[in-house]
């Protein structure tokens, strides 16, 4: 729970979003109550989550006012960039979100980036290096479903999907 050393951060600092020194618009930010560090369920790890999520109507209606907030306010809407984990549940949140844009605007471009993490045992960041992810068999298979499913439905309802990653392996192993 504290900030890495020689850091300019207070002790309190948690979560990567602790370390943004930009302030966001409050309606940029969606919070999953369930899925917090310290919430009822364990972590967002599988692709039928993210999309069950986004099966709540009271989700929906709260993301679809959100998006109305900011589509308003364009004088020439040209589309949508999405980026979005493909390693987690978060891919299904994604697919559902690329859907739900997709089926209302149509007519507009979606670029979607798929983002993958770097497994490594060795991080380069200044940061703090945590393993998120042990070697763990059904991790990997985790991964592998979530990539799969989410690349494949992605693309599904994007003009172009692209996978980015740091390693040559999507992040699987």
């Amino acid at each position: 729970g504290a900030a890495p050393a020689g850091s300019q951060y207070p002790p309190s600092v948690r979560l990567w979003s602790d370390y943004l020194n930009v302030h966001l618009h409050p309606k940029t930010v969606y919070v999953i109550r369930q899925y917090l560090h310290d919430g009822d369920c364990d972590c967002l790890e599988a692709f039928g989550q993210g999309e069950r999520l986004l099966q709540d109507p009271a989700c929906v209606e709260e993301l679809e006012d959100r998006l109305h907030f900011y589509v308003e306010e364009c004088d020439y809407l040209q589309g949508f960039q999405v980026l979005c984990d493909l390693h987690n549940g978060f891919s299904g949140v994604g697919a559902k979100v690329t859907e739900l844009l997709h089926d209302e605007y149509s007519r507009k471009g979606i670029l979607t980036w798929g983002l993958t993490p770097v497994l490594s045992d060795i991080c380069s960041l200044r940061f703090q290096c945590l393993d998120f992810f042990p070697q763990d068999p059904q991790n990997s298979f985790y991964r592998l479903m979530n990539t799969a499913l989410g690349i494949a439905h992605l693309s599904r309802h994007s003009s172009l999907f692209c996978p980015l990653s740091l390693s040559g392996s999507l992040g699987i192993k």
